[in-house]
């Protein structure tokens, strides 16, 4: 518990204080962000406000971490591993992006293809290792699974070894790109970050304190390195809420794809190791209702040659054109996302306490 607190607590600290520094270092580089001409005119004012500022989440994210093992005497595990491994390396690939669109002063950075092929190979190399007999504890415990999982493990829905790798790269990539649309106004996919991210650290926090030993019974959690992985939970929450005190109405600094592809793959990480998949739909609920808001506009609007569901997507984009606030809509799905981490947290506890 002593890592978890100093972890968080050290994270939200570099968090507070290094996005300042951030915010005067990528003004005076002239690392300001692009705006869409074709979305909400509310948006031009922000056109040179700093960006990429999830490299200070990952920053915290990662300090906070290893002082914690520092304090603590402890060695990294390796699910804590292969997660920063997918935390870092999909920030790259955001980074990237980032970088493209500043230098070439122009809204669209990566093109769609080489984005999907960075993507591909970082879930793809954690998949592998996360798979991988070379990980496997002295229980026979790799980080990552064969079964689907939604709760915990469900025994009779065993995937061979390509399958599970395609079901982890869709999950990573999957959520990355989710988490990446809902970063559309200021706060919001940070604010909704904290949540379900926080609720991972009780996740986490609840598998160790249930956790199986030699001997697995219906009530442990056949899972690998759960403590390990709560200490990072809490980091990435507390980085996100650190960054929130700059990123909210009216940003300072907004995270980029730099945070929101490492923010997302780090959730996709966390339902994977922690046996958690289907889990994932309830507890990022609004990052889904984002990315089914677009999907459901694009398939829409190609079949009726032109006709649209919504004003604009994604989601918060459409209540913006109905004439909403954005602070209104930020707060709105702030409470939406509280709601569907709430009933994950129950869902997950209430099925414990039903094998009892």
């Amino acid at each position: 518990m002593r890592a978890i607190l100093v972890g968080g607590g050290l994270a939200l600290l570099i968090s507070l204080l290094g996005t300042r520094v951030a915010i005067n270092l990528f003004t005076r580089w002239g690392y300001g962000q692009e705006v869409r001409d074709d979305g909400p005119t509310s948006h031009h004012t922000k056109r040179g406000t700093p960006t990429m500022g999830g490299l200070v989440i990952i920053l915290a994210t990662v300090i906070g971490y290893f002082a914690a093992k520092l304090v603590t005497q402890e060695l990294p595990s390796a699910s804590a591993m292969l997660l920063l491994f997918l935390f870092v390396g999909m920030g790259l690939v955001g980074f990237l992006d980032d970088f493209i669109k500043i230098s070439k002063q122009r809204s669209l950075g990566l093109r769609s293809k080489a984005k999907i092929v960075g993507q591909t190979v970082i879930a793809g190399v954690f998949g592998l290792l996360a798979l991988s007999p070379m990980l496997e504890d002295e229980n026979g415990r790799t980080p990552a699974s064969h079964k689907v999982s939604f709760l915990r493990e469900i025994d009779w829905l065993v995937l061979p070894t390509i399958l599970a790798l395609i079901l982890i790269w869709l999950i990573v990539t999957a959520t990355s790109n989710a988490v990446n649309l809902a970063d559309g106004l200021d706060g919001l996919a940070t604010g909704a970050s904290v949540m379900v991210f926080g609720a991972y650290t009780l996740v986490n926090i609840w598998q160790n304190n249930q956790f199986c030993q030699e001997d697995p019974s219906e009530l442990c959690y056949n899972v690998r390195d759960p403590l390990d992985l709560a200490v990072i939970a809490a980091a990435i929450t507390g980085a996100c809420f650190g960054f929130l005190w700059w990123n909210a109405s009216p940003a300072a600094i907004f995270m980029g794809d730099t945070g929101s592809l490492s923010l997302g793959s780090a959730l996709a990480g966390f339902a994977i190791l922690t046996r958690t998949e289907l889990l994932l739909i309830i507890l990022g609920g609004i990052f889904v209702l984002e990315t089914v808001s677009v999907m459901m506009q694009v398939s829409f609007f190609k079949v009726t040659k032109g006709r649209r569901i919504f004003r604009m997507a994604p989601l918060h984009h459409h209540f913006e054109m109905l004439g909403w606030e954005q602070v209104t809509v930020v707060i709105r799905f702030w409470i939406i996302t509280g709601l569907f981490v709430a009933s994950g947290i129950g869902i997950f506890y209430a099925e414990w306490v039903a094998r009892l």
